[in-house]
């Protein structure tokens, strides 16, 4: 049998027996940055053997790092764990998603960066690749607060341009929320029913807030730390709002709120 030629530059193939693809293995779970190049001078294996033991024999590709706001302790996993229990049996026991008002705030610009997926447009093979120049976020910005449930929104409101949102400014926005609930949603006024939820800013979690929230019985709903994606405001609403506006010059605060409602 007849040994394949191999051309000057190419590597020689190597066999990609059990023994092989297990010192590729050891070698990768040692130490999951290695390039092929690297395990290539170490294990003295051909380039293309080991990229295909990698992407074939193994399964595996290289991947960047996902970028996330925090990496928890194993304590906040575990409250994490224990809050998103307590609101799944909640959730089974009673009518809990019905009576949650959850709410957030977020700064709405006059002009947001366009969303990579939103430039997207067909070509031919032949034609160039679209191109845009890079911008940043325009300086023209309005704070938007609101508040919905299962039903829709409940109350929203801008902070003034001056305002920090901070802890008085939130107790004053609760109290506008309270007459808003009492005139439209009515049934979770009655015997304070309903469940705030909002997450851990620092405008949310300071003293004076459940304090008010304990005088006027208004049940606050946990949320564990550092977790965008159990707060509906950053994960749902925030985003479908901000969808139509992305690449968009609105000119003026007015319009930003007029095109927001």
């Amino acid at each position: 049998m007849k040994t394949p030629r191999t051309m000057p530059g190419q590597d020689a193939p190597t066999p990609r027996g059990n023994e092989n693809i297990d010192r590729v293995r050891s070698l990768v779970l040692s130490d999951r940055r290695l390039t092929v190049r690297m395990i290539v001078e170490e294990l003295r294996l051909g380039k293309s053997s080991v990229h295909t033991i990698l992407t074939e024999n193994l399964d595996m590709k290289k991947v960047c790092a996902k970028i996330v706001p925090k990496l928890l302790t194993p304590e906040q996993k575990m409250r994490r764990k224990e809050c998103c229990t307590d609101w799944k049996t909640s959730e089974e026991s009673d009518e809990f998603l019905e009576r949650v008002v959850t709410g957030d705030e977020s700064w709405i610009y006059d002009y947001d960066i366009e969303l990579k997926s939103q430039s997207r447009e067909w070509k031919h093979k032949e034609s160039p690749r679209p191109k845009k120049s890079q911008k940043s976020k325009a300086k023209i910005k309005v704070m938007l607060l609101v508040f919905f449930d299962c039903h829709g929104i409940v109350h929203h409101e801008f902070a003034p341009e001056v305002q920090t949102v901070n802890a008085a400014f939130y107790v004053e926005v609760l109290k506008r929320l309270g007459d808003r609930l009492r005139r439209v949603r009515p049934e979770l006024w009655e015997g304070r029913q309903w469940i705030l939820h909002h997450d851990n800013a620092p405008a949310h979690s300071a003293l004076i807030v459940p304090e008010f929230l304990a005088r006027n019985s208004i049940t606050m709903l946990e949320h564990p730390p550092y977790s965008l994606d159990l707060a509906p405001c950053d994960f749902f609403l925030f985003p479908k709002c901000k969808l139509v506006l992305w690449g968009r010059n609105l000119g003026d605060v007015t319009m930003i709120k007029r095109e927001l409602t």
